[in-house]
């Protein structure tokens, strides 16, 4: 936001022809202030992308400042409440944070840019649907990652399984076969609930539903309560915690370990897993979570980011071309292979088909699914009924009936008014 006049010295010879005439003088450099999170890029490619851009915007110059995720919520909605100097013009947010900053009227409604020029039919759904409020576009698709199954080549081997599962059937088949001799087939914490839903909306249910405005939890529909079987069925086929999620204790941890022969993670996990056991190095496989049927991977929760515009910036021509620039083609795909993300569009998949790992998420993202689109979806995780819901049914009580009151807590969180 902050602005650099080229000063113009017009002498008096110079004014018979008027200053504006000076060869090389009269342009004015605009900066744009850019937050980006730590760890979404590295600085060679920031680097990269500055010298760029720069150079072939030579009236913007490029201020990139890293920002952390602790507390980045409030920061994010001061910037956009208060109009300063030095504020951002460009905003890398959660891709699932959106709707609460574009119901307050902070951000600016890219539809237009993202109909004409970006193509955002292509768009990864998980990405693109959250990055919408109501019918309008305010967040734009950057770049995805989501959970594969991560999975042990040489138990795999050792119980004659030659080729990863293609369906949930076949999948359930393989652990079991795996699930002997003192290996775990998998292991699946019991309160792992952004892998339930993805099973749930495999099987056409969902965490919540709106009609006609309202918002209601929805774990007691027959499709929400078949996704949650098979998650009951998938994870008694090891020694995960019934009531714990997979961050307790850390699987990556459990994984390098044990005799586990997959866990359901991100790819980046894997680095964690040979870090604390070098010798799994050569072993480690990766596939998409498999769906129903064979050739279509399984739903999976989408997370990653997208940028966003303040409506209050001062350089909105300026912020308009970093946002194209950054989730255009050739940045978006150099970012990908740089950072091992997925990137915003299905068809630039094959930019990183030579990772395994990221192929597999990338397969995987075409099917992404976010959390439900309603700012007052926080207060449902930060009480999180669905893991209390999740080990109940672990332990024994009836679905149906549990379904039925984790979703009506749902339905209180989504009710939520501050004021």
């Amino acid at each position: 936001m902050r602005r650099r006049l080229l000063a113009l010295v017009c002498v008096s010879a110079s004014l018979l022809t008027g200053c504006g005439l000076v060869p090389g003088g009269g342009s004015e450099r605009r900066t744009v202030t850019v937050w980006l999170m730590r760890h979404s890029a590295s600085q060679e490619f920031l680097d990269r992308f500055t010298e760029d851009f720069e150079r072939t915007h030579p009236d913007l110059d490029l201020d990139i400042r890293v920002q952390e995720w602790t507390g980045i919520g409030e920061k994010v909605q001061t910037a956009l409440e208060t109009a300063r100097e030095d504020g951002p013009d460009v905003i890398e947010v959660g891709n699932t944070q959106v709707a609460q900053y574009a119901e307050g009227d902070g951000l600016l409604d890219l539809t237009l840019e993202s109909v004409r020029d970006w193509g955002c039919d292509d768009w990864l759904p998980g990405l693109a649907e959250p990055g919408k409020w109501g019918t309008q576009q305010y967040g734009i698709p950057w770049y995805a990652a989501n959970r594969v199954v991560i999975y042990r080549k040489d138990l795999f081997r050792q119980a004659g399984v030659t080729a990863p599962p293609r369906t949930r059937d076949e999948w359930l088949a393989v652990t079991e076969r795996l699930d002997t001799g003192g290996n775990q087939g998998i292991y699946l914490a019991g309160q792992d609930w952004y892998t339930l839903a993805g099973f749930i909306w495999e099987e056409g249910g969902d965490l919540a539903e709106e009609r006609n405005g309202v918002w209601r939890g929805a774990l007691d529909s027959p499709a929400a309560l078949r996704g949650t079987d098979f998650y009951r069925r998938l994870q008694a086929l090891g020694d995960g915690p019934v009531d714990a999620d997979e961050e307790h204790p850390p699987q990556a941890g459990v994984f390098a370990g044990g005799r586990v022969a997959q866990i359901v993670a991100v790819p980046g996990l894997a680095r964690a897993v040979v870090q604390q056991n070098p010798d799994l190095e050569d072993e480690l496989g990766y596939f998409p979570v498999p769906g129903r049927t064979a050739g279509r991977p399984g739903a999976v929760f989408t997370g990653g980011s997208d940028l966003v515009v303040p409506v209050n910036t001062d350089s909105r021509e300026g912020a308009v071309e970093v946002v194209a620039a950054l989730t255009g083609a050739r940045w978006n795909t150099d970012l990908a292979r740089t950072m091992d993300h997925v990137p915003n569009k299905a068809a630039l998949a094959d930019s990183v088909a030579g990772e395994e790992g990221v192929a597999a998420m990338a397969a995987g993202a075409a099917r992404g699914r976010a959390t439900p689109i309603t700012p007052e979806w926080g207060e449902v995780e930060a009480d999180n009924p669905i893991k209390e819901y999740m080990t109940r049914v672990l332990t024994g009580a009836d679905p149906a009936t549990e379904a039925g009151r984790a979703s009506r807590r749902i339905t209180e969180a989504l009710d939520f008014d501050p004021r």
